[in-house]
């Protein structure tokens, strides 16, 4: 699939997942045990979310071991609260891993990444081939994107129940985390916080969902 293409018709990711955002910790906008998601803590949400894919297909494309990360805000007192992003994809992809990874994490797609988060993104401000940088590992979070993007986490936080976020799915509950370090410096995205909120699990994706 060259880039320009069509997106791909069969596709599925999976692997694991790790976010920041500018809302205190726990995330308000979790799912905590039977309690459901609902405003973030200051009304705009500042974000990144990154992606470590360890299988992957689209079509007959291999995906395996690449990797995606997004930045990005919305304003819940905004009609719709639509997300302006940057994406970031692994620079090893070659033109048609690239294509469909654009594909898959803008929902262009359809499939599990247009249903749970994809829908909400109004304006993409970049797509940026990146060195990316990523550990998932508990208490060695780590996400970088060249020099757009930096966090670093160490702090796991402790929860009265399952902690779950609709981005990965609300089936996969994981880890709430402190972020020592967000840094995002990609104009028109540009913030540098500390001590905000984290949260890694797992993720599984596809076309069919």
């Amino acid at each position: 699939m060259a880039a320009g293409a069509e997106s791909p018709h069969a596709w599925a990711v999976a692997g694991s997942y790790f976010e920041a955002c500018n809302c205190e910790a726990i995330c308000p906008c979790r799912q905590v045990g039977q309690r459901p998601g609902g405003r973030s803590t200051y009304g705009v949400c500042q974000f990144a979310l990154s992606w470590q894919i360890s299988s992957g297909r689209a079509d007959g494309l291999t995906l395996d071991d690449l990797a995606a990360v997004m930045a990005g805000w919305y304003d819940e007192d905004e009609p719709g609260s639509p997300w302006r992003v940057s994406l970031y994809l692994d620079e090893r992809a070659n033109a048609e891993q690239h294509a469909a990874l654009v594909a898959i994490f803008l929902g262009r797609a359809g499939g599990t990444t247009m249903r749970n988060f994809a829908a909400a993104i109004g304006t993409v401000h970049a797509v940026r081939r990146a060195r990316i940088e990523l550990s998932h590992v508990p208490r060695r979070w780590l996400m970088r994107a060249d020099n757009y993007l930096t966090v670093r986490a160490e702090t796991p936080v402790n929860a009265p129940g399952p902690v779950a976020c609709g981005i990965p799915g609300l089936d996969r509950p994981g880890q709430e985390i402190i972020a020592g370090t967000f840094r995002v410096d990609d104009a028109p995205l540009s913030w540098d916080l500390h001590g905000r909120c984290g949260f890694a699990t797992d993720f599984s994706y596809n076309s069919d969902d």
